[in-house]
């Protein structure tokens, strides 16, 4: 019998021990979040890191004990045709989680999969495609990022989901947020039925793996994950708000502990409940996967490995008598210093030569998967002036930030590419010496973008930032001007710019030819109902050898 979820009748000691119990929550629509003693197989499959003869599979089976599961993958939905098949375990140690990889396939196709559990019964039957070999006419990805659940329902999951043209996801992270609830959300923005599990903000591995259970519970995100495989990489909310290699902006250690331990069983549950590689932290957390001739994808992890402490311009200005002098000395000394990284100089070393191999093989397109906004981003001198008064004062304060470095020339957001602009110039250099054609893909910020980047006074490659699937982007904080002028305003300041929209939740599309690379940006009518329905769609493309946007 199910029953209303509620955090504190468990004991998370239980979940952090073997696990009695299995996690079977179901997020319907009309229906809040519930929460039951689920055993055997509670929450779909999965498919991930797919290569040409190879592909990740995933699946959780809850039991008080260790289970060996048959994994099957056949060429036909009927299993008539099984093609692979081997023994894996669902341990409780590990949340129950059992994944494999299953080799010896074929380039370019697409599968079937599924677990069989010892008393006969089947998991649910995934849909996975290994990457193509050779010269190949066309890719599509779909790429998301950004997803907190309380803010409303993952219609984008679920229009993807109802395609038949995409071959690959990507997820550029925030797959799930660390707050307590009616924090972020506050509880007058909780769209009914979307509630959290645990209550309390995420700190403990059992925390983690809780939080989870009930994303993996949403009906939209099990299906996108049945029927695609995915590559993915988090980024800070699947650890803490701002993280970096030593801390967090929402990271408290007098009250919330050492922060590498809490980094350590973050990643360890990120580890369990995706479908991603099981590595040691020794091991880099970085990878590249081939698209035949098209492109090759280079997946870099941007947080909590190489990443220093983002500058704070508030911080350099505090106290300070004369804020002129400070400014300059903030702008010359902290933010420009070279020795400040966003990637580490192992993974930037790997980075070049990715491009330098990618190149040198003849392939077309190298996208490189990212977190943060790369393009430069200033808000207009008089876009305080956009957040109403009685706006929360978090919003007023940062509105007032981002006009006052906007007036030094300084960008509005240290937390992304812009906090690191001798890193940033670095790694488009190693591009540009390459001549990579460079797309890179990116997330983080809830907002629509496409920048054309440039180095050294020459064109560098372009960027497709997509909007989040919940997470409000600007439109939930400026309510004085309309949509379309406040993208006018911002293509305007900022010269690398070429599109944006700061209004509508939804997801990115990459479609790859040989001759260009076209994204779209899906807008979604509403993210408070479960709906589809889209309110429109924008592209920007670049041709292959231009490194530049086509011109409108």
């Amino acid at each position: 019998m199910t029953k209303a979820f509620d955090s504190r009748a468990i004991d998370r000691r239980l979940l952090i021990k073997a696990g009695t119990f299995g996690l079977a929550a179901l997020a319907t629509p009309g229906a809040a979040l519930a929460f039951t003693m689920g055993r055997g197989f509670t929450h779909g499959v999965a498919s991930g890191e797919p290569d040409h003869h190879s592909v990740l599979l995933w699946t959780r089976y809850a039991a008080d004990h260790d289970v060996d599961l048959t994994a099957e993958i056949a060429e036909d939905e009927a299993f008539e045709r099984v093609i692979a098949r081997a023994s894996t375990v669902a341990s409780p140690a590990r949340d129950h989680i059992a994944k494999i990889v299953l080799g010896e396939l074929s380039p370019g196709q697409w599968y079937f999969y599924r677990f069989v559990a010892p008393d006969g019964s089947f998991s649910d039957t995934g849909r996975t495609r290994t990457l193509p070999q050779g010269s190949l006419d066309a890719f599509n990805i779909a790429v998301f990022s950004c997803s907190n659940l309380p803010f409303g329902w993952f219609n984008a999951y679920a229009h993807a989901s109802a395609r038949s043209d995409i071959d690959l996801v990507m997820h550029l992270g925030d797959y799930l947020y660390e707050y307590p609830a009616g924090s972020y959300p506050d509880t007058r923005d909780i769209v009914e039925g979307r509630i959290l599990a645990p209550q309390n903000e995420l700190v403990t591995l059992a925390d983690y793996r809780l939080r989870y259970a009930a994303y993996r519970s949403d009906p939209d995100l099990r299906r996108l994950h049945q029927l695609y495989p995915m590559i993915a990489m988090w980024d800070d909310h699947e650890f803490a708000n701002d993280a970096w290699s030593g801390g967090a902006q929402n990271h408290q250690s007098d009250s919330e502990g050492d922060w590498e331990m809490r980094k350590r069983v973050a990643e360890q549950a990120y580890r369990e409940w995706l479908p991603v590689s099981d590595r040691s932290m020794a091991q880099p957390r970085w990878s590249a996967y081939q698209i035949g001739n098209l492109a090759t994808v280079i997946k870099t992890e941007s947080r909590i490995g190489g990443r220093d402490e983002p500058a704070e311009l508030a911080a350099a200005l505090a106290g300070k008598a004369d804020l002129g002098a400070a400014i300059r000395t903030f702008r010359d000394d902290i933010w420009q210093d070279p020795n400040r990284q966003m990637l580490g100089s192992d993974q930037e070393a790997w980075l070049a030569e990715q491009f330098r191999q990618s190149r040198s093989s003849g392939t077309i397109w190298q996208l490189w998967a990212q977190q943060c906004v790369m393009g430069s981003l200033r808000v207009p001198e008089d876009s305080a002036s956009w957040v109403p008064a009685d706006s929360p004062d978090y919003v007023v304060r940062r509105a007032q930030a981002g006009a006052a470095a906007s007036r030094a020339g300084l960008p509005f957001n240290m937390d992304a590419w812009d906090g690191y602009p001798v890193a940033r110039n670095r790694a488009l250099t190693m591009a540009q010496q390459a001549e990579a054609n460079l797309v890179v893909l990116s997330g983080d910020s809830h907002n629509g973008w496409a920048f054309d980047l440039d180095a050294n006074g020459a064109a560098a490659g372009v960027e497709f930032a997509g909007q989040s699937v919940t997470s409000p982007g600007l439109e939930g904080y400026v309510r004085t001007k309309a949509a379309d002028e406040v993208a006018a305003a911002l293509v305007a300041t900022n010269p690398q710019l070429r599109w944006t929209d700061t209004s509508h939740r939804g997801y990115l599309t990459v479609q790859l030819t040989p001759e260009r690379a076209t994204a779209s940006w899906h807008k979604l009518r509403t993210i408070r109902e479960r709906d589809t329905a889209l309110a429109g769609s924008a592209t920007q493309s670049v041709a292959a050898g231009r490194n530049q946007l086509a011109a409108d």
